[in-house]
């Protein structure tokens, strides 16, 4: 086994996580200063959304170098401490790889605009994922693709100095000692080389089709892609003990595809019908037991509840019922698979309250309310003048910890006991329809996701009940 495949990952959203010198901004040295908590807690690595310098038009998604970090965050010399003082701890560092797209303001869009897709005129139908219009962008009477903001110009992967490039980057950190890469949207990285539009909406498409108008089968998930990340994987084995781990907005059909044979390709893929799914016993088992079907030989899944795109588990899911958080936690540290924790969901901590004057997310709905700072303790001394309002740090560390009936105490104590079923099997067990109820090894657990008591194995499950039996 691997450390990513008997741990869970952590997420941090640096701005938002720990703050060490006061300017209202989270950083690397913060995150030093807490490892000792995360060491606590037990995680086994630590990803890293963006810490590159960047203009943050979409907050550290737009890249203007991939060799260095971003001044409000520290300098390459704070990410070798982070990375050299979390290995100290047991923890890896996992970095967020944006290879989709630049900054408008990286230096290749000057000086190699061929690493860039241009056209004369806007030759198909693609859109913009956050503005929903057309993703060429004009300039100097060309246009560009962004399929972001205006400000993220996507990058050409059929240009061989885009991929060399790319293998300097990912070689430069992994010298550097981190455990490997998210690869954001890595189901985007080539499109198709023609350039040809994307099918239309027809009826029964899911919902984000219909808001897109298409279905992005030309602008993204091209076979070609595949080739980069087997290309990577190829890397990554070089450095030993290395994470590739894609976000791949894909049904499962597909997300499959990017494990290759189970050996060849991305290591972990992004479950997103599991994520997006509702916390409900039927359609959440439906999606682990297709998955586990679809999985090749040897591949690992992956299951998260959060994140800084979809906001937290507890509001999104639970609708702050701390009962309903416990249920979701232990689904994800019970399955088969890799369990992604994004910050603050150790606390059951819900999406915080950002009002839309203080907005600072280019995407709509904004994503700020799941990255709001992380509440340290009651008072919330810690952060003065935060980057994004801290407004309410009643579910707080320094409460839980002390207190051993917490919900910190109780995700602490599942990840301690994670070894007793980890490299064991997911078998699914008969149980009444709300109650989804499973065994690995000689553990089995039972959730009742509904209002109603229910009976399960001879004995009553109150309404939300987790339990390991």
């Amino acid at each position: 086994m691997s450390w990513w495949r008997d741990g869970v990952l952590y997420e941090i959203y640096p701005r938002s996580f720990a703050d060490s010198n006061g300017d209202g901004i989270g950083d690397l040295p913060g995150i030093v200063e807490r490892l000792d908590y995360l060491e606590w807690l037990g995680v086994a690595g630590i990803w890293l959304n963006p810490t590159f310098p960047s203009p943050n038009a979409d907050w550290g998604y737009d890249v203007a170098d991939y060799l260095g970090v971003h001044p409000d965050l520290g300098e390459v010399e704070d990410m070798d401490r982070l990375v050299a003082e979390a290995r100290a701890h047991g923890i890896r560092i996992v970095l967020d790889l944006v290879p989709n797209h630049t900054s408008i303001e990286h230096p290749w869009f000057r000086a190699q605009p061929d690493y860039y897709l241009w056209a004369d005129e806007p030759p198909n139908n693609w859109r913009s994922v956050f503005t929903r219009k057309s993703a060429w962008i004009p300039r100097d009477g060309r246009y560009y693709l962004a399929h972001f903001t205006p400000e993220q110009p996507d990058l050409d992967w059929w240009n061989p100095g885009v991929r060399d490039e790319f293998d300097r980057i990912v070689r430069f950190w992994l010298e550097r000692g981190v455990a490997g890469f998210r690869i954001d949207v890595a189901h985007s990285i080539v499109k198709d080389r023609e350039l040809r539009d994307n099918r239309p909406y027809r009826p029964g498409d899911p919902e984000w089709v219909r808001r897109m108008g298409s279905w992005n089968d030309r602008g993204m998930n091209q076979p070609e892609t595949h080739d980069v990340h087997r290309h990577w994987r190829g890397i990554a084995d070089e450095y030993g003990d290395t994470l590739l781990f894609g976000e791949t907005y894909v049904d499962l059909d597909e997300m499959v595809k990017f494990y290759g044979n189970g050996h060849d390709e991305l290591h972990l893929a992004h479950n997103v019908d599991f994520l997006h799914a509702r916390l409900h016993a039927p359609t959440m088992s439906a999606i682990v037991e297709t998955t586990e079907r679809l999985l090749p030989d040897g591949a690992w899944p992956t299951y998260s509840g959060s994140n800084h795109d979809d906001l937290r588990l507890a509001t999104r899911w639970a609708g702050g019922d701390e009962r309903k958080a416990r249920a979701a936690l232990l689904i994800l540290l019970g399955l088969r698979g890799t369990p992604f924790l994004y910050m603050g969901d150790e606390l059951a901590l819900e999406n915080g309250e950002v009002p839309p004057e203080r907005y600072l997310d280019p995407a709509r709905p904004s994503r700020d309310p799941g990255r709001t700072p992380m509440p340290w303790t009651r008072g919330g001394d810690e952060w003065r003048d935060p980057w994004l309002p801290l407004v309410d740090t009643s579910c707080n560390v320094e409460d839980q910890r002390a207190d051993p009936r917490s919900t910190l105490h109780w995700v602490r104590d599942l990840i301690r006991r994670r070894p007793a079923w980890v490299g064991e099997r997911y078998e699914r067990l008969p149980a009444p329809p709300d109650v989804w109820a499973w065994r690995r090894g000689a553990t089995t657990f039972a959730v009742n996701l509904s209002d109603e008591g229910a009976a399960f194995g001879g004995r009553s499950l109150e309404p939300w009940a987790a339990e390991l039996l």
